[in-house]
């Protein structure tokens, strides 16, 4: 299974995250994140190092050319999207990286296919992720995934939202055929931004 540790501000965190093995590192571009990138992180640095790690820009709602500059500034080999963004500007951008749908999650959805099926054909992943009212995520809520596991979805998918260490025997539990890894955040951190490594150590081996 694959991990994406999600929300990272620090290169010495990332090069971490690198030596553990981790398979995505998500780095957020949403300027009302309180993990935003922004200064924190040498974008040169970050572009010219060599990882076997992929690189995720996490966006809400930018524009093409900011997308592009970021894919450019930081090497960046996927983006993740979750916003509003069309399924026009998923396709388009998956002629340069790898696209990361994201789709939020409450009460209120009930087809699961129904709410994928315009992005079949634009990106190459979908993550569902906990709906709030305020945020885009980093909320440490969960919702419930039996919706999940009764979809056919039929594209590889990350499950996220409030997944902590205490979750493991959960993700284990859960079946699915395109289940492909779980986004991690705020339950496996010290403070926003800041990661706790002995946390995500835990998931990795639990999952060797």
């Amino acid at each position: 299974m694959n991990i994406k540790v999600c929300g990272i501000t620090q290169i010495k965190q990332l090069q971490q995250l690198e030596s553990l093995n981790i398979d995505f590192v998500g780095f957020i571009f949403d300027p009302n994140s309180p993990r935003y990138v922004g200064d924190k992180l040498d974008k040169k640095q970050i572009k010219g190092a060599d990882y076997d790690l992929k690189k995720v820009g996490v966006f809400v709602n930018p524009s093409y050319s900011d997308l592009l500059d970021a894919i450019e500034d930081y090497g960046l080999d996927v983006v993740q999207l979750h916003g509003e963004e069309s399924p026009e500007m998923c396709e388009d951008l998956s002629d340069s990286v790898e696209v990361i749908k994201v789709f939020h999650i409450d009460e209120t959805v009930t087809s699961i296919d129904e709410l994928v099926a315009p992005y079949d054909m634009a990106c190459d992943y979908y993550l569902f992720d906990t709906k709030t009212s305020s945020a885009k995520g980093g909320t440490g809520k969960q919702f419930d995934w039996s919706i999940i596991a009764k979809a056919k979805i039929e594209k590889p998918f990350f499950l996220s939202g409030g997944i902590g260490v205490d979750d493991i025997a959960k993700i284990k539990a859960f079946k699915h055929p395109d289940f492909y890894g779980v986004d991690v955040n705020s339950k496996f951190e010290t403070e926003p931004g800041v990661k706790d490594m002995a946390k995500v150590l835990q998931l990795k081996v639990a999952f060797k």
